[in-house]
């Protein structure tokens, strides 16, 4: 048996009891709903990870209930792979106010369009321009990748307007395993 005040003196006394004043009970502070921002990013920021610091400036209340604004810098690990829509949650880096739990400061991955990929999923999708005589005679395709290699791809078979070269493994890093990647499309847009 344990000696009520181990636990207090009415730990049990309120339960069943109706009416009175031990139906009042304690709310818990209120939480503010997360503030979300975008983080634009380059295709080469999501390709190879980056770093980035970002300002902010906050309300944050003292002891006695004052409010001051605070600047902060927040970093933030981008990892190779990430997509749109990832979130990254800072919790409770909003602006306190008495009585209630600083929103959680979220921010939401967003792509930048880039000059020659566009991506789908982990794959790399490129669109050449080539004439009718090098559809049907054979074409060499040389492209930058994001991380600054240069790729020379001989095609050998005749290129119809549908047809895709895949090269294995030139594609996006896979976010759970960036030593994979997916594949980079290569579409051919012929001029006749």
């Amino acid at each position: 048996r344990f000696s009520s005040s181990f636990f207090g003196d009415d730990l049990f006394g309120s339960f069943g009891e109706t009416g009175g004043e031990s139906m009042r009970y304690q709310t818990a502070p209120r939480k503010e709903p997360p503030i979300e921002k975008k983080l634009p990013c380059t295709l080469e920021e999501l390709y190879q990870g980056t770093t980035k610091k970002m300002k902010i400036s906050r309300e944050i209340c003292d002891a006695s209930g004052k409010t001051m604004t605070v600047e902060e810098i927040l970093t933030i690990d981008i990892k190779p792979g990430w997509k749109k829509g990832t979130k990254i949650t800072f919790p409770e880096k909003g602006n306190e106010k008495p009585g209630v739990i600083a929103a959680d400061l979220v921010f939401i991955i967003d792509e930048k369009p880039h000059k020659l990929f566009t991506r789908d999923g982990n794959d790399l999708v490129v669109a050449q321009k080539i004439s009718l005589a090098e559809a049907l005679t054979g074409y060499t395709v040389r492209l930058t990748t994001l991380d600054g290699r240069t790729l020379t791809i001989p095609i050998n078979n005749v290129i119809h307007p549908n047809y895709e070269e895949i090269v294995p493994g030139e594609g996006m890093p896979l976010p759970k395993d960036p030593s994979k990647r997916g594949n980079l499309r290569i579409k051919f847009d012929i001029k006749f």
